[in-house]
Formats: C-alpha cells, structure tokens, sequence
C-alpha cells in the first residue's frame, strides 16, 4: 500500500524521527475574497462617507434564505472588517464582518511563492437595517460589478476550466464547504451546497481551489481588460441565491486575493443547550443495555460475556513473548520471493469458509475524496441508504448529512441508520476543534435524523460496555458499498488522514446481508429477530464482476480480521507495511518481530499524538520495541492518521 499523499521517512536505529506528512493540496499561498453584494450597476464606483454621517446602530436581524438575487449598493474594505450594503426587496440592509482573524494580508504581500492560499469563505457575520455606526478613515473602496459581467466572466472561465456535460456539474471544494456548480434545466447557473445538489444531477468532476485559481486569474485579467476596468480591487454580484448562497466575490488583483463572503442564515429547525441529555441518554443507554437489552437477547449476552471473559484471562496469563527473540540476531531484508497465493486462499477459506466473492474495489483516501463520492451516491440513490456507523457526531458537518439523508427520505427513498450506541453517545458529548463557534448542536442524533421524517434509526446495545458495533458500511441501492475506517463527522472529513473504500459486484450482496442481521438484532424482537433473518439469507448474486474478494469481520469469539492479519504476517516473504491509529496488541509485535527476523522488511506508521492519551502512552512503548527488533518506524506529527491499513507482499 503507498503513502499517497505524505512523505516518511524511516528512523534511525536510535531514535524516533518525526516527519510531518506533507498535503500538496493544503498548502496554497493566494486568496479568494467573495463579498456577499447582488446585482449593480456595471463599473460602478462607490465613494466612502464621512463617518459622521453614520447614525447609531439599533438593531439586527436574520433574513431566510436568499430568493431573490441581491443587488449592492455600497462596498468598503477597511483594516480588519468589511462593509457592504445591498437591497433586498425594498429595503436597504447594511451587513459585514471580520476577516483579519482568517486572512494574514501581510504574508501575502511578503510571499513570492507561485502557489495560491485559501480558499477562503467569510460569512457575512450581521445584517442590519440600520447604516453602519462608522467606517475606517481610509478604506479601500473596490469598484462594482454587476451580475451580468459576473455571468460573461463565469462562462468563459468554465469554458475554460470544467467539461460541461448535460445533467452534471462540478464540485468545489472550499476550506470548509464543498458547492456544486452546475447549470439548471433553465439554462441558469446555480452553486448550492453540495449536499444539497439535485439528485438527478451527477458529479462530472472535482476540482481543487488551487487548479480554479491558476485558470481564474489569467481569465480575469483579460476580462477586465476586455472590459474596460482598470481597478485592480473589484466586487463582483453574482446574483447567487439559496439557504448558502454566495452572492458577492472581492478580488484584489495585485496580492492576488480573493475571498468568498457566504448569505448563510439560522436554521430554524434546531435543538440544543444544556440541559444535560448527554447525561441523560448515557445513563438510559446503559439501563435499556443492561435491562431489555438482557431480556431481548439473552443468548448474545451470555456468550459476550463469556468471550469478553476468556479474553481478559487470555491476556492476564499470556507471556512477554519479545523476551524469547532478544538472542537471535536482525537479518538483512531479503528479497525472495513472494508468499504463495493459492495456498493463501486456502487458509482464508479456514478462517473464514463461505465468505469468498467477487467485486471491484476502489480506495478513497481521506475525507475530500470519500466524501465527495458518498454524498453524490446518497443524492442520486434511487431505492435505499443502509447506513451502519460506530459514530454519527452532532457537529454541523454530520448535521448537514443528516439533512441530506432526511431530504432523500422525503423522496422517498428507504433510509435506514444503525448507530453504536455508545459510540454515538460519547462522540456528541465532546466539540471537534474548528467548529463554528455559534453551532448550536442537536443534542440527540436519533431525535434529529428521525425528525419529520421516514428515517427509521436503531442504536446497537452495549452489553457489559465492551462489545461495541464498529463496522462503518453504507450500502446505496444494493449495487453500491462504502467501507472502511471512517464515521459520520467533522474531524473524517477536514482533519483525520483514513480510508474508505467504494465496492460493486456480487460482494455487496454479501455487505447488505451483514447490514440485516445486525439491523434485526437491533430491533425489537433481539435475538429472535436475528434468529429469523438467518432463516430467510439474501440471493447472492453469482456474476463475474470484479476481483476475487473476502468479507472479514469481527465478532465475538469469532476474530476473522485479526486471525487472517495474523496468519498473513507469519507467511509474508518480502515486506509488510502497516499503517495504524493504535498499536496495542503483543501479540501482533511478537508476530512482526519474528517476521522481521525472517528477513522480511517491516514498517510502520503510527501518528506522534493521537486522540486518546492511554494511546499515546502505547504507541510510544510499542514504537520503541519495534525499533529493538529491528521494525523501522514512521511517524506523522501533522495531524491523527486514522486509517487502519495493511499490505503484504503476495508476489
């Protein structure tokens, strides 16, 4: 498995060296700086008051989504805030905010890289009928452009940029909000959210700001010229209208800088505060685990406890078994040949008989790309979203997937959620860093999804709070799978460096039969109702699509996924390549010290801080047995690496 995206490099014998991971597509140095202003006059030049003639402030106010374009009236850019005015129906609103907290004009102007920063998209933090109390003495008043320029330089930089393919359109991806631009069946440009894009609308591409920006600033350059506009700081309108429209753009031609100023308004469909139901929902999670939980399943709860038992007394008696290698010496890394693969597929078939498949599978690394594709495939589905999850948080990221789900499930699409209880609990009680500070959360998931809508929610029970439902698979219309290591959250999407992977073919039959069982079992009827599911398996089915592929899982008593890594790293030949958020199994250190001893090159991946500190404590312990036994060691120091992946030589 590669390291895409980042870079590593290995320790020294006798010390743990830190690289940061290096994301091209973060790094960017140029600007975009859209001013929420609507429809103006073309060229037209506005003149800074005198501050005196601005009356005191007296109220403000949220207006609803945006549906008529806005036209601007007065734009001023001063030190640290910005000020436009706009009408919107017949009223004169006077908005800004700041943007000197996410804008660092002064490196800008000092940096000679070639590379753009950004992008950057400010919210337009009031609205006020009343004129603003004062301006700075000396702002930078940008000359106005109107939507109808906007909507000529638009066609010619998409003509430029995007393929335009009919029923598509293209996704963008800013800091923290991804749009969809696309053209309607009007013929009208529209730039929605992307989890709010049209469901027979599909994603013809994805673009980075940092492409937009090197074909943007060329094109405008000979539009303004074209144009006749020889101001090099200049509002556009663009007429953008919807729940988070972008209706202005300020680009400072000579930084380069531009930035995005969002129409967001308040959600009235939101509950939040604290009223200690985060308490509430743990202390009856436990209850309804320990209470109906028992009487609805009472065989799976017997034979949990029994495996969580033998477990501890496994591991409680289990010897150091790294103090048997120290004698024998560290080869060097050979490079025989690989293991032999059709005797590999014989020991899968002891460790797990029946679960051999066909399908085609393609990685998505990181949040850009996975959520990306998971979005469109829930907007586009036709028949059903299964969705199993450890977490589904409450920040405003998984909030905004939740709205899509509840938007499908008014279409009419079968939308079903399967949540860890515990999982989902815990992760609501704590913030992710970067979220808006004014975010008032939901304070239940289940509450929320089920809220004025077909959305039907069941929460995995926790039995002696060991045995947690960790699986994260969705399965669109039976045809389509998404698994791997990611939840439903902000931190998958912006911060965490995971994987997922998108499945077709026969083998995602094999998923969705997984998704019923555990649904069943989650139901009313417990273990009766799993008891029926089994009586009643999915038709699987028999095409030659795709690759040779396994369903491992997890389950109490019944550990395919370690038992098949396992017997993986003692026949591995050439190399084994681990990238893992946590390493706290001696058992699996023995098994790749004595690999390594074979003369198989071993490396690892682990973060330098994760999001647990007992975690931190482990890695640290394990990354220095490794280095003893020869396992070269890499770590991340940029961010938490949460995937979870492993790769074996096979040839």
């Amino acid at each position: 498995m590669g390291t895409r995206g980042y870079v590593v490099k290995p320790f020294k014998e006798d010390e743990l060296f830190m690289k940061p991971f290096k994301y091209p597509q973060a790094i960017m140095l140029s600007t975009l700086l859209l001013l929420g202003v609507g429809s103006c006059s073309t060229q037209k030049s506005a003149v800074a008051p005198s501050a005196m003639d601005f009356p005191i402030l007296q109220g403000r106010f949220v207006e609803s989504a945006l549906q008529q374009p806005l036209e601007v009236v007065e734009a001023y850019v001063g030190e640290s805030e910005f000020y436009v005015s706009y009408e919107s129906g017949a009223e004169l609103v006077y908005a800004g905010g700041n943007w000197s907290n996410r804008i660092d004009i002064a490196a800008l102007e000092q940096d000679d890289d070639d590379s753009y920063a950004g992008p950057y998209l400010l919210s337009l933090e009031y609205r006020q009928r009343d004129r603003w109390r004062e301006l700075p003495a000396s702002p930078i008043v940008p000359q106005l452009l109107d939507s109808e320029q906007w909507a000529r330089f638009r066609e010619q930089l998409f003509a430029s940029v995007f393929s335009k393919v009919e029923k598509s359109g293209v996704v963008m991806h800013f800091e923290n909000d991804d749009y969809f631009f696309y053209y309607n069946q009007k013929g009208e440009f529209e730039a929605p959210l992307f989890v709010d894009k049209p469901a027979d609308y599909s994603v013809s591409e994805a673009i980075g700001f940092e492409d937009f920006m090197r074909a943007g600033l060329p094109q405008l350059e000979r539009f303004l010229e074209e144009e006749g506009v020889s101001d090099r700081r200049i509002v556009f309108s663009t007429g953008d209208v919807g729940a988070y429209s972008l209706p202005f753009i300020y680009v400072n031609l000579d930084l380069p800088l531009a930035v995005f100023v969002r129409h967001a308004h308040e959600s009235g469909n939101r509950s939040g505060g604290d009223s200690g139901m985060g308490l509430a929902q743990s202390v009856g999670h436990v209850a309804q685990s320990h209470l109906s939980g028992l009487a609805l399943r009472p065989v799976s709860s017997v034979f949990r406890l029994f495996f969580v038992a033998s477990e501890a007394v496994a591991e409680t008696v289990r010897p150091t078994w790294l103090v048997t290698l120290e004698a024998k010496p560290i080869p060097a890394v050979t490079d025989r040949a690989g293991m032999d693969l059709a005797e590999w597929e014989q020991r899968l078939n002891s460790i797990a008989p029946g679960s051999a498949s066909k399908g085609a599978i393609s990685f998505l690394i990181d949040g850009e790309e996975f959520f990306t594709r998971f979005i469109d495939a829930i907007a586009t589905a036709r028949e059903s979203v299964l969705l199993r999850t450890f977490i589904f948080d409450n920040d405003d990221f998984a909030e905004r997937i939740g709205r899509l789900l509840r938007r499908r499930s008014d279409d009419g699409i079968d939308i079903r959620v399967l949540l860890d209880g515990f999982g989902t609990i815990l992760a609501t009680q704590t913030d992710p860093r970067n979220i808006p500070g004014d975010y008032v959360p939901p304070e239940s998931v289940r509450l929320f999804l089920e809220q004025d809508s077909g959305i039907d929610v069941r929460q995995v029970r926790n039995p002696w709070l060991v045995c947690g439902d960790h699986v994260k698979t969705t399965i669109i219309d039976n045809k389509i799978a998404f698994c791997g290591g990611m939840n439903i959250g902000r931190e998958y999407r912006y911060s965490w460096h995971d994987m997922m992977m998108e499945v077709h073919g026969p083998v995602v039959e094999i998923l969705a039969r997984e998704f019923d069982g555990a649904w069943a079992h989650a139901g009313p009827l417990g273990d009766f109702g799993y008891f029926f599911h089994k009586l009643n398996k999915r038709d699987i089915e028999s095409a030659e699509i795709g690759n040779p592929v396994r369903v491992l899982l997890t389950r109490p008593g019944n550990a395919q996924i370690f038992r098949a890594q396992r017997e993986a790293i003692r026949n591995a030949q050439r190399y084994i390549f681990i990238e893992n958020a946590y390493f706290t199994d001696d058992a699996m250190l023995y098994e790749l010290a004595v690999a390594r001893r074979r003369g198989v090159d071993v490396r690892i991946i682990l973060p330098l801080v994760s999001n647990h500190a007992p975690m931190n404590k482990s890695n640290a312990l394990a990354a220095n047995a490794m280095l003893e036994h020869g396992i070269r060691v890499f770590l991340d120091q940029s961010g938490f690496p949460n995937s979870k992946t492993r790769c074996f030589t096979t040839r």
